[in-house]
């Protein structure tokens, strides 16, 4: 055996045996295409992806392979020189290629090392497999656009094959790596899979002292312990899987119906009320539409209801025109039910109540001081309203202002005018007699 090859054979050294990891490892095999490792940092999961592609590429035929990371460079130190290691390189028929970062094996298959700082660089081969590392620096178009589309391009010569990728990182905010760790674990879907663990679970405890007197507690616990909870801002830091819920709507249950007047999208949740706990099980967002639209959405998804009476919520000023004889944005809406043989409750503030009474009111139907849940939602059938309780952040140097640059922020909105008139918290906006509208 050459110096090489026993330098190569050492790179095999043994790893702690984390229950965990050792799940990890048998992602893929047992039909999970997208394992979602949030791990803290230097815990093994970057050492754990490199030693299965290397194994796949090994023991399988005329595959192609890939290790991808935010920027050539950076996939390049990430992955090159251990990949060739761990596959044993000095002993390959055709030497790794120096300029296009690929490894070609025995076997036949090969490794290629991807920057998708280019994201096309993924597009055009029929992939077997793979994994990106600090998904969380992806642009997020590049997975929509590139990433996800190259994965999911169908091989005429085994139609039903799909490519399965790890997603590896550490949280870094509330972006689209921590949608997609929370799709893996709602179980919404099920070729997603979580796999998380903190690196005091790895790392000798000097190590994480070490890392502890060096970092802001905020740092340690995203960088350290993977965690998204305090990455930033979250309004509802509280909401988590013991907020999701299987329920669906009942023919004959009484259905609340909430509304945020934006146009851009018009959100609205559909909910109904089971033992004073608040059931999210539906919505209806339309893209630059108006409430008339919604209304129409409305009665013809519901047109086999039973039950054909609806409390209607929202933003106060949606009833704007109303004093001076004109149409409103809440008279279209019960106009269209009325035309459709639906009656109505209108239970519509005269004033905004307070943001923070707004917000203190949905945080506490989310999680009490009790540690009691009475908030649920069905992340298949409302995805919005989840993925607005999930992800909707304050300003940047507010404490109570919401970030209107997400889209979600709107259904938030629509629910928290929903919940601070049924369990209102602080000084409750002063409430008209409830508009009812018969057929």
């Amino acid at each position: 055996m050459s110096l090489q090859q026993e330098r190569e054979m050492e790179r095999w050294y043994p790893l702690i045996p984390h229950p965990t990891q050792i799940d990890l490892m048998q992602a893929v095999s047992s039909g999970i295409r997208f394992p979602v490792v949030p791990a803290g940092r230097r815990s093994g999961k970057t050492e754990r992806f490199k030693r299965f592609i290397a194994k796949q590429a090994t023991i399988n035929n005329n595959e192609k392979y890939f290790a991808a990371a935010p920027t050539r460079d950076q996939a390049k130190k990430i992955f090159w020189d251990d990949l060739k290691a761990l596959t044993f390189s000095s002993t390959h028929h055709k030497k790794p290629s120096e300029t296009e970062l690929k490894i070609y094996l025995h076997s036949g298959s090969e490794i290629h090392i991807i920057g998708l700082d280019k994201p096309q660089r993924i597009e055009g081969v029929n992939w077997t497999g793979g994994g990106i590392d600090e998904i969380a620096d992806i642009k997020p178009e590049a997975l929509d656009a590139n990433i996800m589309p190259a994965l999911n391009t169908v091989d005429p010569r085994r139609p039903n094959y799909r490519a399965w990728c790890w997603f590896l990182g550490v949280p870094d905010g509330l972006n689209h790596y921590y949608r997609m760790a929370q799709q893996a674990e709602s179980d919404s879907n099920p070729e997603y899979a979580l796999f998380h663990w903190k690196s005091s679970e790895i790392l000798p405890a000097d190590v994480i002292e070490a890392a502890k007197r060096t970092m802001s507690p905020k740092q340690f616990k995203q960088e350290y312990e993977a965690s998204f909870q305090t990455a930033s801002g979250r309004i509802y830091e509280d909401y988590s899987k013991k907020n999701h819920a299987a329920a669906t709507i009942e023919p004959h249950e009484q259905l609340h119906w909430a509304h945020d007047q934006n146009y851009t999208p018009l959100s609205s949740s559909v909910s109904v009320v089971r033992d004073n706990d608040l059931y999210l099980l539906d919505e209806i967002v339309l893209a630059s539409a108006v409430s008339r639209q919604s209304a129409l959405e409305f009665v013809e998804k519901y047109k086999d209801h039973k039950n054909k009476h609806v409390f209607i919520y929202g933003d106060p000023s949606g009833r704007n025109g109303e004093k001076h004889g004109h149409a409103s944005d809440y008279t279209d809406i019960e106009g269209v039910l009325k035309s459709s043989g639906w009656q109505y409750t209108r239970r519509v503030a005269n004033k905004h109540p307070a943001i923070k009474d707004r917000q203190n009111s949905v945080r506490a139907k989310i999680l009490n001081a009790a540690e009691e849940v009475s908030l649920y939602v069905n992340p298949k059938t409302a995805p919005w309203c989840h993925e607005g309780l999930a992800t909707v952040q304050l300003q940047k140097g507010s404490t109570f202002q919401e970030d209107q640059t997400n889209q979600y922020q709107h259904i938030t909105t629509a629910i928290g005018y929903q919940v601070s008139w049924l369990w209102p918290i602080g000084k409750a906006a002063i409430k008209p007699q409830p508009i009812t509208g018969m057929y």
